[in-house]
């Protein structure tokens, strides 16, 4: 596991635990991290000796959406080819994502916008912690909420979905539990342990983790701002 990496790759048993691991950049996913992820979920989903793959962020965030400099740069310089490409492999990866075949578990322990949405709200398992914030920014760009937001937005009580989507409002994980964003709320101090025991499970079944899961889970009281009393 190469500590330079833009994406860890650690092998516990069955399971395979994927770090995004750019921190100061608040893991924004750069052209090379998509294609790793796209290039190791794709193995992972054939591979009989992988049960199990946990997604999470070194640092402070999740994930905070693209890297968009790179892509403004290539844009303005006329390599209209790497832009599509960045594009066509992150949607590709939401969409392996979101028929993945294995159970697959996201821990949003901190910042989670735009295309950090994107590689973890598809997915089976998504699971926010106290440090969790919550938003789709892209309207602030003058840009629709893309990386499938239009199919699950629009699926959030009431109009939920449409606010959030129209207003960039940024969300707690209280919040993303109660409209269900997130699956699952897990206090971040007990993360590490959670961890270990997905990882002493050896079941094949679809739904094993969320046993688990909800033996951690617990359920916050919204606070007087939330965005979902709106």
């Amino acid at each position: 596991m190469a500590s330079n990496s833009q994406v860890l790759v650690e092998e516990k048993a069955s399971v395979r635990i994927l770090t995004l691991n750019r921190p100061k950049q608040l893991n924004a996913l750069s052209s090379n991290m998509i294609s790793r992820l796209l290039q190791l979920f794709r193995a992972y989903e054939e591979d009989p000796s992988v049960k199990l793959v946990i997604l999470k962020g070194q640092g402070r965030a999740f994930c905070a959406g693209g890297d968009v400099p790179p892509l403004v740069r290539d844009a303005l310089q006329g390599n209209w080819r790497l832009a599509s490409d960045y594009f066509k492999n992150a949607y590709t990866l939401n969409y392996v994502l979101s028929t993945y075949r294995k159970p697959q578990v996201s821990i949003l322990n901190g910042i989670v916008m735009g295309g950090g949405a994107g590689i973890s709200i598809h997915g089976r398992f998504r699971v926010a912690t106290e440090n969790t914030v919550f938003a789709m920014p892209e309207t602030a760009l003058g840009h629709f909420p893309d990386v499938g937001a239009s199919y699950f937005l629009s699926r959030l009580p009431g109009f939920f979905g449409e606010y959030v989507g129209l207003t960039g409002a940024k969300l707690d994980g209280a919040d993303m539990l109660a409209c269900g964003l997130a699956t699952h709320f897990v206090p971040s101090t007990n993360l590490d342990a959670l961890e270990a025991d997905i990882c002493k499970v050896e079941s094949r079944e679809q739904t094993f983790p969320s046993t688990i899961l909800d033996a951690y889970t617990q359920y916050p009281h919204l606070s007087q701002q939330s965005s979902y009393h709106r």
